[in-house]
């Protein structure tokens, strides 16, 4: 079996759009970096920037990480193709299950060591996003969410580069039994669930606030 590598590393700027929720600006449109790419931990890609500063980005959701596997199921979901970064994702994965990997599980790439840290929300911006590829997009969100597999956001701990073909190496993998399936299971649909991500060491602040208030 090959190892689990970088199939694309994808990078978009904010522009304005209409049809892009509240803000009307977005950077979901992302193409193919040319070449290696330098890694950040507050900027994540350089070259890449997030629209919606208050529900994107920041150290927690630094890059974000989509499975080709998973995009080829959506392409017969949905009967059409789906190019690789046309999730809004900034690395798109073969060969490892991401939706099964540990939160706080390391991975390197390169020379850069990536943490899984928290999930993907879906939003109305990638529904609009979607139909106007000319998917079906009806009742997208909620389609999205009872796959339970979100994809994760990572946060950086070691900066460096790295380039589309890069082996993803997992390096540390946390005691706890916490996946990225669950912990999106528990922010969305199976709210008792959501003890169980007090476990996890460094949560995602944002992830602990959510937690504290249900």
């Amino acid at each position: 079996m090959a190892s689990p590598e970088v199939l694309q590393i994808s990078v978009g700027l904010p522009r304005d759009e209409e049809w892009a929720g509240k803000l009307k600006r977005t950077a979901i449109d992302k193409h193919p970096a040319r070449g290696p790419v330098e890694v950040r931990r507050l900027g994540g890609i350089v070259g890449d920037q997030v629209a919606d500063t208050v529900h994107h980005g920041g150290p927690d959701k630094a890059l974000y990480a989509f499975a080709r596997e998973d995009l080829d199921r959506w392409e017969r979901e949905l009967g059409g193709p789906i190019r690789n970064g046309q999730f809004g994702e900034n690395l798109t994965t073969v060969g490892i299950d991401v939706n099964e990997a540990l939160v706080g599980e390391r991975w390197r790439i390169g020379e850069v060591v990536l943490e899984v840290a928290t999930v993907r929300i879906p939003c109305s911006v990638f529904k609009n996003w979607l139909g106007l590829d000319g998917f079906d997009n009806t009742a997208w969100l909620r389609r999205f969410t009872a796959d339970y597999r979100p994809g994760p956001y990572l946060r950086v701990l070691e900066e460096g580069r790295m380039q589309a073909g890069d082996e993803i190496v997992v390096e540390h993998r946390p005691d706890h039994k916490v996946t990225v399936s669950h912990m999106f299971r528990a922010l969305t649909t199976e709210r008792h669930l959501q003890p169980d991500l007090l476990a996890i060491d460094g949560l995602a602040e944002a992830v602990r606030q959510r937690v504290a208030t249900h």
